[in-house]
C-alpha cells in the first residue's frame, strides 16, 4: 500500500457514545423530541443534516437552522468527550512509524471541520496528515466513494494503492466503491456485520499487534 486513509470517529478515537449523548441532548432537550438511546444510536451516520432529516423528516428545518443545531450538537459532544479524548491503543505509535516510513496519510471523515480540528489539535497529531476530507468537502456521504476518492486525489495516489481504516459497514462500502481495501476497527460493529464485503483485509480491536507492523514492511 502506498497511502493510508483514516476515518475519524470510531476508528481513530472511540467516541461514539459521546456522539450519542450529544444527539440525545440536541434531539430531546433542545428540540423537544422523545427519542430513546436505542432509536438514536443507529441513525448516527453521514452528515449531521442527514441525521436531522432522518429523525424529523424533510422540510422541518431550514439549512441555517440545521447548521446551528449541528454546531450545538458538536459543542455538547466535545464538552462530554474532552476529559476522555485519546487515540485508540497503538495508534499514536502507528502514526509515528508510518510518518517516519514516508507513507502519506489522510483523514476521510463525515465529521465537520469543527470536530476534526477538536481531535487533531487537542491531541497534536495534525502534522501526520497530508490531506483532510471532511463533511464540508463532499457532496455525497459514505457509502458514496467521494470522500475516499478525494483523499486519494489530494495525496496524489491511485485509489487502488490506498488502504482505508474504518469502523462501520457504510465506510467499508465506500472504500469498496472507491476500489480500496479496508481494515476494520471493531469499536462499534462486529466482524459478522461486514461479511458481505470482499475488501476487508483484517479486523482489530485497536492498532496494537503484528498486523500493523507488517503493513509498514510491505
Amino acid at each position: 500500500m502506498h497511502a493510508f486513509i483514516f476515518d475519524l470517529n470510531g476508528t481513530m478515537i472511540n467516541d461514539m457514545e459521546y456522539h450519542t449523548r450529544g444527539w440525545m441532548y440536541t434531539l430531546n432537550d433542545i428540540l423537544g423530541g422523545n427519542f430513546t438511546w436505542e432509536e438514536v444510536k443507529p441513525q448516527m451516520y453521514g452528515k449531521n443534516k442527514d441525521v436531522l432529516v432522518r429523525m424529523f423528516g424533510a422540510g422541518k428545518f431550514t439549512d441555517e437552522e440545521m447548521n446551528r443545531l449541528s454546531i450545538e450538537k458538536e459543542r455538547r459532544y466535545q464538552q462530554e468527550f474532552l476529559p476522555h479524548l485519546q487515540l485508540l491503543p497503538g495508534l499514536m505509535e502507528f502514526l509515528k512509524k508510518t510518518y517516519q516510513a514516508g507513507v502519506p496519510m489522510a483523514i476521510g471523515s463525515a465529521a465537520i471541520p469543527f470536530n476534526i480540528d477538536f481531535v487533531l489539535d487537542n491531541l497534536n497529531i495534525r502534522h501526520y496528515f497530508k490531506a483532510i476530507v471532511s463533511a464540508d468537502d463532499v457532496v455525497f456521504s459514505k457509502p458514496h466513494p467521494e470522500t475516499f476518492l478525494k483523499a486519494a486525489q489530494l495525496l496524489n495516489v491511485e485509489p487502488t494503492e490506498c488502504l482505508v481504516f474504518e469502523d462501520v459497514p457504510k465506510g467499508v462500502e465506500a472504500a469498496q466503491n472507491a476500489g480500496m481495501n479496508a481494515v476494520v476497527l471493531t469499536t462499534t460493529h462486529q466482524a459478522e456485520e461486514f461479511k458481505t464485503f470482499e475488501n476487508v483485509l483484517h479486523f482489530a480491536n485497536d492498532f496494537t499487534g503484528n498486523f500493523f507492523s507488517s503493513l509498514l514492511n510491505n
